[in-house]
């Protein structure tokens, strides 16, 4: 079967691709950015990749040959006013392409919308699901509320929250209910619609097999985990606050933050249906999900994150328009030391930052984080998907990676972190010889005044961290 999948690179639709390889199905992907395939997916036989902005009036044709399509483009993490449109018009312009090729089917993975007062994004996911409707194909809508599953935002942020807090004082929208679902559940009833006559033109709400509120889920979380937490709801918290004390303690984005809280508020409880039985997919428990969820994590098999996403961070654009190191107008702190073992410092270069840190002098970058946090930044708590893998686009702490080639033995980053300016990190060995470059281009004279108030600590942290790059490396 021919199928075509949008948002190849989000959290849902990588590893569904994956699971549709290993079925022996031919997959066109849809990538805003060519330079962000995942490697996963990038050299199999079976695959094809167009290059497609759904915001874009200009769209190329796809293959008429389509049997059926996957719609999984959302972000609750956008900074856009005018979000709602945005989301309206990528699916309208979807829906036109798809309608000149011969597909039968289009499956959309939505929000259950049963909750009388609908939060701005869950009345989004909505708009979407009308304006995918149409003659030429069948629609097919997968209603999920909280999807549980290794570099979730949802597991992620609980994981923030439990392991960093003994003792909590939370808004008292956690005594709203919900009904979480294990990703891989997600993925069973996504691949399992195709084409089912029985789903054609319907929608499904799917979840898991109990209804808990987000103050349970915290305190399941922590019994799987092993963990004796106490939580004190005060309902004196508005969402704004509630948003910051998200932020401050989790890895999350102030928007995807103050998206959580506003979904938060609504109760997201699915209504019956017999789609567990259609389809011969019976969801585990939420404990069951979270201990699986760690299992793949001490594996370091985490196929994808939610911080893999654009929008994790305030890097929005394509990974193109950064890889070219500006040349003029730029300060640079240029560095070099001889590498007797390439193999071992390159090692080095593709695990720094995450839990493994940035050799030396980490007090200062964990300082620096939580001045980005304080400012609206990423901060440092983002980490990294992967302990010792990197690929374009995947966040490490407040950077971008825009290359990562061993072969050509060069790492380049682009700083996430709030600067009055833009920022470049560069790692490169030639010739036996390993070349540290940190470029900024100032904005303004803030940027220029910014440079000069950090330069006294670019001698302690940029010398100490390519010296321990090299470091025992005979």
């Amino acid at each position: 079967m021919k199928i075509l999948i949008t948002g190849t690179t989000g959290y849902i639709a990588k590893r569904l691709a994956l699971k549709l390889i290993e079925s022996g199905h031919e997959l066109v992907c849809c990538v805003r950015d060519l330079n962000r395939i995942p490697d996963e997916i990038e050299f199999k036989n079976q695959v094809e990749f167009i290059k497609v902005d759904f915001l874009n009036s200009n769209l190329p044709d796809l293959p008429k040959d389509i049997d059926a399509a996957y719609y999984l483009i959302h972000s609750m993490a956008t900074t856009a006013n005018n979000f709602e449109n945005l989301e309206k018009k990528c699916a309208q312009n979807f829906k036109t392409l798809v309608e000149k090729t011969n597909c039968k089917q289009v499956i959309y993975l939505s929000g259950i919308v049963n909750d009388k007062s609908l939060s701005t994004h869950l009345k989004s996911r909505l708009q979407v699901e009308n304006t995918l409707q149409s003659k030429n194909y069948a629609l097919t809508t997968f209603r999920a509320g909280i999807i549980v599953g290794s570099g979730s935002a949802s597991f992620e942020i609980i994981r923030d929250i439990v392991e960093k807090l003994p003792i909590m004082i939370t808004p008292k929208w956690l005594n709203t209910k919900t009904q979480p679902i294990a990703i891989r559940d997600v993925l069973l009833f996504l691949e399992r619609a195709l084409l089912n006559p029985k789903l054609l033109n319907k929608s499904f709400d799917i979840c898991g097999p109990e209804v808990l509120t987000y103050k349970q889920m915290l305190l399941q979380f922590a019994n799987v985990r092993g963990f004796k937490r106490y939580i004190i709801t005060l309902p004196v918290l508005s969402p704004k606050m509630s948003s910051y004390w998200l932020y401050f303690v989790t890895s999350t984005s102030f928007n995807l933050a103050k998206a959580l809280v506003d979904s938060m508020k609504v109760e997201v409880v699915a209504k019956p249906s017999n789609i567990n039985q259609i389809l011969g997919v019976f969801p585990i428990t939420y404990k069951k999900a979270v201990d699986l969820a760690f299992q793949k994590i001490e594996q370091n098999a985490v196929v994808s994150s939610w911080k893999d996403a654009m929008s994790s961070g305030v890097f929005n654009s394509q990974l193109s328009k950064h890889i070219q190191i500006p040349q003029y107008g730029c300060f640079k702190d240029l560095r070099s030391v001889p590498v007797s073992n390439e193999t071992q410092t390159l090692n080095k270069i593709w695990s720094i930052g995450g839990e493994n840190g940035w050799y030396s002098f980490n007090w200062l970058w964990r300082i620096r984080g939580y001045i980005d946090k304080l400012f609206g930044g990423v901060g440092l708590r983002r980490g990294r998907t992967h302990n010792t893998y990197l690929e374009p686009g995947d966040p490490v702490d407040f950077w971008r990676v825009l290359l990562a080639d061993k072969e050509e033995k060069r790492l380049l980053l682009f700083a996430e972190m709030k600067l009055p300016g833009e920022a470049w990190l560069e790692f490169k060995i030639v010739k036996n010889q390993l070349f540290q470059r940190a470029v900024f281009r100032p904005k303004g004279i803030w940027g220029r005044l910014y440079w000069f108030s950090v330069l006294p600590f670019h001698a302690f942290v940029f010398n100490g961290m390519i010296k321990a790059l090299v470091a025992n490396d005979k």
